[in-house]
C-alpha cells in the first residue's frame, strides 16, 4: 500500500528535512569566529565549517609571539626551559690498547698539533634534559605498545563493577528461584540468599560527619588520587601509523672510521714436492675492473723451523708482528672482478727464474731416491745462498683466487678452475634477500656480499712461474682478466706445483688479537704473546666520502721500472735500496720502513727483488713507510741502486752502488706524492742536495743517459694529516703562517708577506671550490674548524683586523652545498646530511680563546679586549680596519656604536640596529636558518623555508650566556636555499 503526500498525518509536514551540511553552513552564517570578528573590527564573517582548517604551525607561532608579549599561566608552554640545554663531554672511545699518537712528543708541526687536536678531544654534546618527554626520544609505537601494555595492572572500573553486579544479579534470580521456601529455617526466601547473622559489616567512615576545611578535604584529595597511580598514563592509547609520526628528530651517529665488508684470510700451510729453501709469500687484492690494487701487502711465511734457521744470521730478532699468518682485507665496493693474488718469493741465487723453478717442476718428493744426490746438490747450493744472499729475495711464483667463487653458490670452485683444486668446507651462499629475488639473474657487481658467506678451506694446487719481463701490475690485470676466460693462455703455461691450504670466512666484529696498520693492538687483545692477525689497510677502489677521525701518517712507495742499457759497466743483477732519511748524512736513516715477515718490526731500509741478468728490470715491490710528525725541508727518500753479485769471487763485494736518485719530501708546505721520473745519478749526490729535486742540474755531476728520467717510481700516502690536495694544501699552509706568524714564506714562486698575506688567504678560500670532494670531506672537521675560527676571530696583519668573515663564509657555504648535492643519499628525513649534522653534535667547538697577536716591529706589545665576531649584513666593506679603530667599533659590524664585551650584548644590538633591515643576503639566510633549532626538541616533518626572521636565534644563542653550536654552525646540516 502506497502513501502519497496528500495523506501523510498533519505532524509529518511538520518535520525538518535539512541535512546536516546545510545545518552546518547555517550555523557558521549565524555565528562568525570571535577571533575574526575582533581582527575585523566587530563585522560579521562566517567562517565555513566545512572546511578543513590548517593546524597551528608551532615554530611560526613562537617566532611571532616573543614571550614577554603573553604573560599567564601558560607562558611557560611557549619558553623553552631555561636548564635545558647543557654541554656534556663524552669520552671518544679508542678502539686500540695503545692511542694512536706520534712518538715525537716535542716541538708539533702545526699541521699535526691541529689533527691530534681533532683527533684526541672527546665529543662535546648539548645534552637536552626534558628530551626524554618527547616522542623521539621514546617513539611511541607498536612495538613500544606491547611493552608499555606488559607492565600494567589490571584497573577495575565502575562500570566493570556495575556490569558485574548486574551477572551476579541476574544468577541470584535464578538461585531464588531455584530454591523453595519449606528449605528455609525461617520460612523466608531471602534467609536462603543473606546470611545477615555472618555477613560483615562495611568500615566505620568516622570523619563522615565531621567538619574539615576545604583546604584540608583538597589536600587529602589529592594524596589520595597519587596512591596507586599508573606511571604510563596513556600506556592503552594506541600507537599512531609511523608516516604520521608528529616527530622525527634522528641523533646522528658518532664519526668513525670507514670500515667496509671484511673478510678473514688464514694461511695454513705451503707445501712443494721438494723443500730445499724457505720461500716467502705475500697476499693483495686486485679489483681487474678498476684497475686497482685495493689493499696493501700482507707478508706471511709458512716455513719450517729447519728453513728458517738458514736465514738466521741475517735475521737475528724476529718481531712477533712479523709472523702474523692470518690478515683481515676490507672490500668497500664488492665486485665480481675482485681477485687475491699470492705472489711468492724465494731467496736470490745464481740463475734466472726459469732455472731456479725447474726442480720444483720435475721433481717429486717420491723420486728421492732417484735424485738423492741432485736434491743435495741443491741443498748444498740454497745453503749457501741463504748464507751470502740471505737478505735479497727473487720472484718465484704466483697465483689467484677468484673471490666471487667463494661467496656465490653458482660458481663454486672445481677442477676446470685454474687458480684452484678444491677442498672446501662448504658452499657460498647469497643472503636469503638477493637469492629469493635474483637466483636467475647474470652475476653482477650488486650480487656480490663479502660480509655473509659460509667458510670455505682452498687447497690452490696450481701456481704460474713468474716472467722476468711481465712483473708489471699491467700485465697482472692482463692475466687475471685472462684468468676468466675458457680458453685461457695460462693452461698452457707449466705449472709450479705446490699446495698452499689457506681459510676464507667472513670476519668477526671484535676479532682477538688483531694488530691495526699501524700494528697498535686493538681491542679486546687478551694476551700480547700470541701470534697476532693483521688487519690490512683498504685502498678503495672509488671514493670514499668520510671524515678521518684517528691519526694515520703512512707513506707507500712502489718501485716500477728502471732502465738502465745505457749505462756502461757490469750492471746487471739491480736491487733499489729504499731510504727514508732525515738528512743527508748515512746515520741519518729513520728506522720507520716496516719489515715484512719474520724480521724486524722496523727497519731503515728495504730492497726490491732482483731480477737476474737484466739491465732493465720492472718492479712490484710495496714498502710502507712511518712518516715522521715534524717533516722539513730535509727529509727525502733516497735511492740507491746496487749491482748484486751472485757469484763469490775474490776482490768482488756482493753490493757495488751504481746510480743514486732522491725524492724531497716536503716542498712548499705540501708532501710530495704521486708518480715520477727521476734521472739517476752516477756519483754520490752533493751537500745541500735533499732540498733540490734530481731534475735539477747540478754542476759536475754525471747522469745516466744525459739526466733522462730513467727510473720510475709511485709515491702514494695513506695520511689523515697532509691532505695530497693541491688547494687544501695551501688553504691550511697559509692558516698556519698566519697562526705561526711565519713571514716571509715561500710558497712556489710566490713569497708570503704581510702585504699580500690577505689577498692570498681569500684566493685559497675561494680556490676550494677546486678541491675534490672526497678529500674536503675527510678533512671535514679541521676544515670547518679553521673557517670557523677566521669568521669568529678575525687575524690580526701588520696591526690591522683582517676581515675573513665573508670570505671564510662564502667558501663554507659552497662546501655545504656541494656536499649535499653530491652525497644526496647520506640524508635523514628532513634532509640533513649525516656528515655535516654527526660534526655539529659531536665535534664543534667555538674557539673560546682569541689567537695571540703578534707585536708589531717598533712598537710595544699590546693586549686586546675580547671580540666576538659576528658577519656583516653591508655590502660594501673595508677589507681590513685600523688596530686604534677596532677598539671603538666592532670589528665585523660597523654600525655598532662600541665593542661589545659579550656575545649576548653583541647579539642584542645586532637586532636592534637592524629591526628594519631584511636584506636577503646569504647572511640573513645564515642567521635566519639557526631558528630551524630555536626549538630543539622537535622537528616537524615538514618541510621548513630558511625565511624566518633573525630575531628567532636571539633566545638560543642568548640561552646560556656563551655561544654555542647554534650561533655558527647549525645552518650546515641543511641545504642552502637562495
Amino acid at each position: 500500500m502506497t502513501s502519497t503526500a496528500s495523506e501523510r498525518r498533519a505532524f509529518a509536514h511538520k518535520i525538518n528535512r535539512t541535512v546536516a551540511a546545510e545545518v552546518r553552513k547555517q550555523v557558521s552564517r549565524d555565528y562568525g569566529s570571535p577571533q575574526l570578528t575582533k581582527k575585523r573590527g566587530g563585522a560579521h564573517q562566517p567562517l565555513p565549517l566545512t572546511e578543513v582548517a590548517e593546524p597551528v604551525d608551532f615554530e611560526e607561532y613562537v617566532s611571532s609571539h616573543a614571550p614577554g608579549v603573553e604573560p599567564g599561566p601558560l607562558r611557560q608552554l611557549v619558553e623553552f626551559p631555561q636548564d635545558d640545554l647543557e654541554l656534556l663531554p663524552l669520552d671518544k672511545e679508542c678502539t686500540t690498547l695503545e692511542p694512536p699518537l706520534p712518538e715525537e712528543d716535542d716541538s708539533l708541526d702545526p699541521r699535526v698539533r691541529d689533527a691530534l687536536a681533532v683527533y684526541t678531544d672527546d665529543w662535546l654534546v648539548i645534552q637536552r634534559k626534558y628530551q626524554r618527554y618527547s616522542t623521539t626520544y621514546t617513539p611511541h609505537n607498536s612495538e613500544r605498545q606491547r611493552e608499555r601494555r606488559r607492565g600494567l595492572v589490571k584497573q577495575t572500573f565502575e562500570l566493570d563493577e556495575v556490569a558485574a553486579a548486574e551477572r551476579q544479579d541476574d544468577q541470584d534470580d535464578a538461585k531464588r528461584r531455584s530454591v523453595s521456601l519449606d528449605e528455609t529455617p525461617r520460612g523466608s526466601w531471602a534467609s536462603s540468599i543473606f546470611d545477615l547473622k555472618n555477613s560483615s559489616p562495611d568500615a566505620l567512615l568516622p570523619s563522615v560527619l565531621e567538619r574539615a576545611a576545604a583546604e584540608d578535604m583538597d589536600r587529602r584529595n589529592t594524596e589520595a588520587r597519587l596512591q596507586g597511580r599508573h606511571s604510563d598514563l596513556l600506556g592503552l592509547y594506541p600507537a599512531p601509523d609511523e608516516d604520521e609520526a608528529v616527530e622525527r628528530c634522528s641523533v646522528p651517529e658518532v664519526p668513525k672510521e670507514h670500515c667496509g665488508q671484511r673478510i678473514m684470510v688464514k694461511c695454513l700451510s705451503l707445501k712443494f714436492e721438494i723443500e730445499i729453501e724457505p720461500i716467502f709469500g705475500t697476499l693483495a687484492l686486485y679489483d681487474v675492473k678498476e684497475k686497482k690494487k685495493i689493499s696493501e701487502n700482507f707478508y706471511f711465511d709458512l716455513n719450517s723451523d729447519q728453513m728458517k734457521g738458514l736465514l738466521k744470521p741475517h735475521t737475528p730478532h724476529m718481531a712477533i708482528s712479523t709472523l702474523a699468518r692470518s690478515a683481515i682485507f676490507s672490500i668497500t665496493y664488492p665486485s665480481a672482478d675482485i681477485f687475491l693474488v699470492i705472489k711468492l718469493e724465494k731467496v736470490l741465487q745464481q740463475g734466472d727464474i726459469g732455472e731456479c723453478c725447474e726442480p720444483y717442476m720435475v721433481m717429486k718428493e717420491s723420486d728421492s731416491s732417484k735424485h738423492k744426490e741432485k736434491l743435495e746438490k741443491l741443498r748444498l747450493q740454497a745453503e749457501q745462498s741463504c748464507s751470502r744472499l740471505g737478505y735479497f729475495r727473487m720472484p718465484f711464483a704466483w697465483t689467484a683466487i677468484h673471490l666471487l667463487n667463494i661467496v656465490s653458490s653458482v660458481g663454486g670452485l672445481d677442477r676446470s678452475d685454474p687458480d684452484s683444486d678444491s677442498e672446501r668446507k662448504g658452499h657460498g651462499t647469497w643472503n636469503e634477500r638477493k637469492k629469493k629475488g635474483f637466483e636467475r639473474m647474470s652475476i653482477g657487481d650488486e650480487m656480490c656480499n663479502f660480509a655473509t658467506f659460509r667458510p670455505a678451506t682452498l687447497t690452490v694446487t696450481n701456481f704460474f712461474k713468474q716472467e722476468g719481463d711481465r712483473l708489471s701490475d699491467e700485465d697482472l690485470y692482463k692475466y687475471l682478466a685472462d684468468m676468466r676466460r675458457p680458453s685461457s693462455v695460462l693452461r698452457r703455461l707449466r705449472p709450479v706445483t705446490a699446495q698452499l691450504k689457506i681459510d676464507i670466512s667472513p670476519a668477526p666484529d671484535s676479532p682477538h688479537y688483531c694488530l691495526s696498520p699501524e700494528l697498535l693492538h686493538v681491542k679486546p687483545y687478551p694476551d700480547l704473546r700470541v701470534r697476532p692477525t693483521k688487519d690490512v689497510l683498504e685502498f678503495p677502489a672509488r671514493y670514499v666520502y668520510t671524515p678521518h677521525t684517528t691519526y694515520r701518517n703512512l707513506l707507500y712507495v712502489y718501485p716500477q721500472s728502471l732502465n738502465f742499457s745505457s749505462r756502461q759497466g757490469s750492471v746487471r743483477n739491480i736491487a733499489v735500496k729504499v731510504q727514508f732519511m732525515a738528512g743527508e748524512d748515512p746515520s741519518q736513516a729513520l728506522p720507520v720502513i716496516f719489515g715484512k715477515s719474520s724480521c724486524a718490526e722496523f727497519m731503515q731500509d728495504a730492497y726490491t727483488p732482483i731480477i737476474y741478468h737484466n739491465k732493465s728490470p720492472e718492479f712490484y715491490e710495496e714498502m710502507k713507510m712511518r712518516i715522521p710528525a715534524n717533516l722539513t725541508d730535509n727529509h727525502h727518500l733516497l735511492f740507491t741502486f746496487f749491482h748484486i753479485s751472485c757469484q763469490p769471487k775474490q776482490n768482488t763485494p756482493l753490493e757495488t752502488p751504481v746510480g743514486y736518485t732522491w725524492i724531497p719530501l716536503m716542498q712548499h708546505g705540501r708532501l710530495r706524492t704521486g708518480s715520477f721520473s727521476l734521472p739517476v745519478s752516477v756519483e754520490k749526490p752533493p751537500p745541500s742536495y735533499s732540498v733540490l729535486t734530481p731534475d735539477v742540474q747540478l754542476p759536475g755531476m754525471k747522469w745516466v743517459d744525459n739526466h733522462k728520467g730513467v727510473f720510475n717510481v709511485e709515491v702514494t700516502a695513506a695520511s689523515s694529516v697532509h691532505t695530497q690536495d693541491p688547494h687544501l694544501d695551501k688553504f691550511f699552509t697559509l692558516v698556519y703562517v698566519l697562526e705561526e706568524y711565519s713571514f716571509p714564506f715561500r710558497l712556489k714562486d710566490v713569497i708570503i708577506t704581510e702585504a699580500n698575506m690577505e689577498g692570498e688567504l681569500k684566493a685559497s678560500m675561494a680556490a676550494l671550490r677546486g678541491a675534490l670532494l672526497d678529500t674536503c670531506v675527510q678533512f671535514l672537521h679541521q676544515l670547518l674548524n679553521k673557517l670557523i675560527q677566521l669568521i669568529i676571530y678575525p687575524p690580526v696583519i701588520a696591526g690591522q683586523i683582517v676581515n675573513l668573515g665573508r670570505a671564510a663564509f662564502e667558501s663554507m657555504s659552497l662546501l655545504v652545498n656541494q656536499i649535499h648535492k653530491n652525497l644526496e643519499g647520506n640524508q635523514d628525513q628532513h634532509g640533513r646530511n649525516n656528515l655535516l649534522a654527526s660534526y655539529i653534535h659531536y665535534c664543534f667547538r667555538l674557539p673560546t680563546a682569541e689567537p695571540a697577536i703578534p707585536p708589531t716591529a717598533g712598537t710595544q706589545s699590546y693586549d686586546m679586549p675580547m671580540q666576538y665576531a659576528t658577519l656583516s649584513r653591508t655590502t660594501v666593506r673595508p677589507s681590513s680596519l685600523h688596530l686604534s679603530r677596532s677598539k671603538s667599533i666592532s670589528n665585523s659590524n660597523p654600525d655598532l656604536a662600541s665593542t661589545p664585551v659579550s656575545p649576548d650584548e653583541e647579539v642584542q644590538r645586532i637586532i636592534g640596529s637592524k629591526a628594519k633591515e631584511r636584506s636577503c643576503n646569504r647572511m640573513s639566510a645564515f642567521l635566519d636558518s639557526v631558528a630551524l633549532f630555536s626549538v630543539p626538541t622537535r622537528q616537524i616533518t615538514k618541510k621548513v623555508k630558511l625565511t624566518s626572521p633573525v630575531t628567532n636565534c636571539k633566545r638560543v644563542i642568548l640561552h646560556n650566556n656563551f655561544i654555542t653550536h647554534f650561533d655558527v654552525l647549525t645552518f650546515i646540516s641543511f641545504p642552502c636555499h637562495e
